[in-house]
């Protein structure tokens, strides 16, 4: 029997917990089924806390414990909570919370997080030179915070000297479905992925991910340049010419650029233009060639490797994914 212990704290997300604990019912539910040797359940699983005493999750949502950190020696797995790192502070005492985490990683235990949980494991400096993955949307935030981290925010799911990270919310799925099959079985995984309707091929965050423009950095004539990249990005514009429109050499622009919104120039009008060829393959029916013009490329097949690149999708597989059904026809209900 695999003992998982679910540490959560003040402010944290309740389904960061209560996803994994439905998901290992079931596995348990099922077990049984996949195996009709099987006499115990698969998994135990508990919610901690750092004195044992309840927490409110983030939302008002209430949650009572089975007990303190404390009271745990020994367990297979340690599940660290996610919670809000741009809304509030993290949770306090994450010296105790360490102290036992390493205690119990002395004798084997392998530790892992979901979402935004990681930015409490890089807090500890468990995740200093190693590779982890976090909620793309605030991989920016985490990388100013934890430069030591080897941060992938590409990546569905991470793991690295026994500890695992996984990407935003819903992710979830992924670490329960890795935990399925490492302490039950591959077909076992298999079967509660189809019995939570979970795909179990999803690796990578990219296809979801949304370019965010840093703007609120100071520099006039920068925005000024991102503003005529964003208006004029169906173009056959050069870099240089939107340098010498802004009032900036050619020779400064580059490294004025970069260091206002983080971006080399050609970089942040490639993902405009990506970006906007999101929105036509989500939106409308135009073809490849089409998109491909109207996003400011000549070439299809130029234009389809560097969305690949970006999204981990090709421009057909990226619309079968996301193509919006017309009003009054909601997705799958024919």
């Amino acid at each position: 029997m695999a003992r998982i212990s679910m540490w959560t704290g003040e402010g944290c997300l309740f389904s960061s917990i209560s996803t994994l604990m439905d998901a290992f019912s079931i596995a348990n539910l099922w077990n049984r089924t996949v195996d009709d040797t099987a006499q115990d359940p698969l998994f135990e699983a508990q919610v901690l806390t750092l004195d044992g005493k309840s927490v409110q999750a983030y939302g008002g949502i209430g949650i009572t414990p089975h007990g303190a950190i404390s009271d745990v020696t020994q367990s297979d797995f340690i599940v660290i909570s996610s919670h809000m790192p741009h809304v509030g502070t993290l949770p306090d005492r994450l010296d105790q919370l360490l102290a036992w985490i390493e205690r119990l990683r002395s004798h084997g235990t392998t530790v892992g997080t979901v979402c935004t949980g990681s930015f409490i494991l890089a807090e500890m400096g468990l995740l200093d030179g190693k590779l982890a993955t976090t909620n793309w949307h605030f991989a920016n935030l985490f990388r100013k915070r934890y430069p030591k981290v080897n941060l992938k925010p590409g990546l569905m799911m991470t793991e690295d000297q026994g500890i695992i990270c996984t990407g935003a919310a819903t992710a979830v799925h992924n670490l329960a479905l890795h935990l399925i099959e490492t302490f039950g079985s591959r077909e076992l995984a298999s079967v509660c992925a189809k019995a939570l309707l979970v795909d179990p091929n999803r690796m990578s965050q990219a296809p979801y991910m949304i370019s965010e423009s840093r703007k609120n950095h100071g520099d006039v004539q920068v925005l000024k340049a991102q503003e005529l990249m964003a208006a004029d990005h169906g173009k056959n514009i050069a870099i240089d010419a939107i340098a010498e429109a802004v009032g900036i050499s050619p020779r400064h622009f580059k490294r004025r650029f970069k260091k206002a919104t983080g971006e080399m120039p050609l970089k942040y009008l490639q993902c405009i233009r990506i970006d906007a060829a999101k929105r036509l393959l989500e939106t409308s029916r135009e073809t490849i060639d089409e998109i491909t013009w109207a996003v400011g490329y000549r070439d299809t097949s130029s234009f389809c490797r560097l969305f690949k690149q970006h999204t981990d999708l090709s421009p057909r597989a990226y619309r079968n994914k996301f193509f919006q059904s017309e009003p009054g026809s909601p997705a799958g209900i024919l």
